[in-house]
């Protein structure tokens, strides 16, 4: 455990210290005030700068908060400010009686001296899965359509390749992250890759590159995210992607337990092989976390619009997004999980005319439930099931699927 986790953990253990004066009222307890939780994140990131700023404008609302004052301390000292670093542990002592604990770890920094802690912390995770899909092609569910209408309405049948084709597959993840800087700059690595046993054809691979921001504006706050990402199916270059995507805290408090948050984001999406399918979204939604206990419910609701290339098939598109996620623990070693996501497209034009003469609608609804299994502090084994229905009035479209994976996962976080 690092020096600064160690002061954290100290803190959230003992409270704030006494008052050195017996006749001065004792300071009050700590808040948990949503300020002092991001300085003290942002402690335990290295990200000692940022933490400073947070720590500041806390002592502005609780100036008899003695553990902030220590934050603050070790703060400066690992920004190199050794002369106010210094101070602030003089201005501790003076004021406040810390316990003995304390006061050793308060020595220890005036003996290390305070050098500039250059932590650009590192996160890696790696999973390995393997999965059975009863439609890895996105079949569909019914093997007769018809195109044209009255007189000219013509029936067909599809052939096997656009029924579903049931595989086993393998699907291998890695992602990688790393603190660019003390005010919140992240950047992070994602790499996807997905072999079939049997339909090759199907088999994706894909890289997405990010940065993400965290910002205060008053007492808003948040986090923006830039990613660019590239899919490969079949071995071609099949997409890229660009997305924006901005996230912000409101300061309202609903409850001790509910967050609230809202998002907007913009995404260009690019088909390198197909005519007239790129796309602008763009989306606008918010998000509602409670935790109370072992459990956990995240929960999100939103519009979207989407602007196709001229010429799309179907033209322009709005629709709407809602999810719901839970988590419980049960006993010490097992997480369960259940989602629902429901997101619903509807077109503004005749989707083919003469061929398709109908305005698309689709409506995708997944449900999904698994159990992770802890193994030790590095890794753990989760079992997930995942059914998708996949509603439109164009029966050509229209898929189902069930998929059932065992996934290993190891992080060194």
């Amino acid at each position: 455990m690092t020096a600064r986790r160690l002061i954290v953990a100290l803190l959230l253990a003992l409270g704030p210290l006494t008052a050195a004066a017996t006749d001065a009222e004792a300071p009050p307890p700590a808040p948990q005030d949503e300020l002092y939780l991001e300085a003290m994140r942002a402690l335990a990131d290295g990200r000692a700068e940022l933490a400073t700023d947070l720590l500041m404008r806390f002592l502005e609302r609780e100036p008899q908060h003695a553990g902030a004052w220590l934050d603050l301390a070790i703060s400066q000292c690992e920004l190199g400010h050794a002369a106010e670093a210094e101070r602030l542990f003089d201005e501790i002592v003076r004021r406040f009686q810390p316990p003995d604990g304390i006061v050793e770890v308060i020595a220890g920094y005036r003996k290390r001296g305070c050098l500039p802690v250059k932590d650009r912390r590192e996160r890696m995770a790696f999973s390995l899965a393997r999965g059975y899909d009863t439609n890895v092609n996105q079949g569909a569910s019914n093997a007769f359509f018809s195109t044209g209408s009255g007189s000219n309405t013509i029936e067909w049948e599809l052939t096997p390749e656009y029924l579903p084709r049931p595989d086993r597959y393998t699907l291998l993840s890695g992602d990688y992250s790393r603190n660019l800087n003390d005010r919140g700059l992240l950047g992070f690595v994602q790499l996807r890759m997905r072999r079939h046993d049997d339909v090759r054809e199907q088999d994706t691979r894909s890289l997405l590159l990010g940065l993400e921001q965290q910002w205060q504006l008053g007492d808003w706050r948040g986090r923006a995210t830039a990613a660019l990402s590239a899919l490969q199916l079949d071995n071609h270059y099949y997409q890229r992607q660009a997305q924006l995507q901005l996230r912000a805290t409101p300061p309202w408090r609903l409850s001790e337990q509910l967050d609230w948050s809202l998002t907007a984001g913009l995404s260009h999406v690019t088909y390198p092989t197909r005519a007239r399918y790129d796309s602008n979204t763009v989306e606008l939604g918010n998000s509602l976390s409670w935790r109370r206990g072992p459990f956990q419910a995240l929960g999100g609701v939103g519009v979207l619009s989407d602007h196709g290339q001229t010429g799309r098939l179907g033209g322009n598109r709005d629709g709407w997004y809602g999810n719901v996620l839970l988590y419980s623990l049960v006993g010490d070693n097992y997480t369960a999980q259940a989602g629902w996501t429901r997101q619903v497209w509807r077109g503004s034009e005749v989707y083919s005319p003469g061929v398709i003469d109908l305005v698309r609608h689709q409506d995708t609804r997944q449900f999904n439930a698994g159990l992770t299994l802890e193994l030790g502090a590095r890794q753990s084994l989760q079992l997930e099931w995942r059914k998708v229905d996949n509603r439109e009035n164009i029966s050509l479209f229209q898929y189902n699927s069930r998929t059932v994976q065992l996934t290993w996962r190891w992080d060194n976080y």
